[in-house]
């Protein structure tokens, strides 16, 4: 991808700037902004604008699990969104494929373009347990472990670097331990109201993770499908490929963008 562009104006060369983007991104389950800070930074020397939403209950923040749902996720993702001008590219991974697909259904107009990674995309009237149901390929399903009061999902230390990240550094590897939290369960259970009015209006895209051990990519290829996705795209990648690979990530949603 070419840096600058070139116009002839009256026999003189002129030179345009990229184009500049808004991202707005949000992380997965099990994970938090920190997955995303090189790929922010590499954006950012493009002269990108990038907000790396944090999710309640994860990371620093400490909302009781008892306190969430997909529509707490969907504000905070909301409230992020105000402070910038003009619409933004919004990207989900993993469990933020259904926060931003709700995000989209709140406030189409907001988003120039909905960019799936690894992500669950919710029909009209499911949750993403009922997603995550029909995935016979997942290694992440058998290996959860729920908490005495039901109220966090604990993935086994020895299985979480095969399940998130085969692909990844040591380095990186070590740092998906040391960052490792139990997930939230309840927003897991939260149908959502999905329309074509609203949801569908939006310009959507979805890059899949081929060698994903925690979203199948039959039902990573059904679920864009079912959503009439057209743009797609494909990293050879685990289920966390900005970790991974995170130039490749950085080109792709740059090129889709733009």
């Amino acid at each position: 991808m070419t840096i600058f562009s070139t116009i002839a104006l009256s026999g003189l060369v002129a030179f345009t700037a990229p184009e500049k983007h808004s991202f707005v991104i949000v992380h997965g389950a099990w994970q938090a902004p920190y997955a995303w800070q090189t790929v922010k930074a590499q954006l950012e020397q493009k002269g990108n604008t990038v907000v790396l939403v944090e999710l309640p209950g994860h990371g620093s923040d400490h909302t009781p699990p008892q306190d969430l749902s997909i529509d707490v996720y969907s504000n905070a993702v909301l409230s992020a969104m105000k402070g910038i001008d003009g619409k933004v590219v919004l990207v989900g991974h993993s469990l933020a494929g259904v926060v931003i697909a709700n995000v989209a259904e709140k406030a189409p107009e907001k988003i120039d373009k909905l960019i799936f990674i690894g992500a669950y995309i919710p029909t009209n009237g499911k949750s993403l347990l009922d997603l995550a149901n029909t995935d016979k390929q997942s290694l992440l399903g058998p290996a959860l472990v729920p908490s005495a009061d039901k109220l966090t999902l604990g993935v086994p230390k020895e299985k979480l670097v095969n399940i998130f990240s085969a692909d990844a550094s040591p380095e990186v590897q070590q740092q998906v331990l040391d960052n490792y939290q139990p997930e939230p369960a309840i927003p897991f259970t939260n149908p959502l109201t999905i329309t074509a009015a609203r949801f569908g209006s939006v310009d959507k895209y979805y890059i899949h993770t081929a060698e994903d051990h925690v979203i199948g990519i039959d039902l990573q290829n059904q679920m864009a499908a079912d959503a009439g996705i057209k743009h797609i795209y494909t990293l050879k990648s685990s289920h966390t490929p900005f970790l991974s690979m995170p130039d490749k990530v950085t080109g792709l949603l740059i090129r889709i963008a733009n």
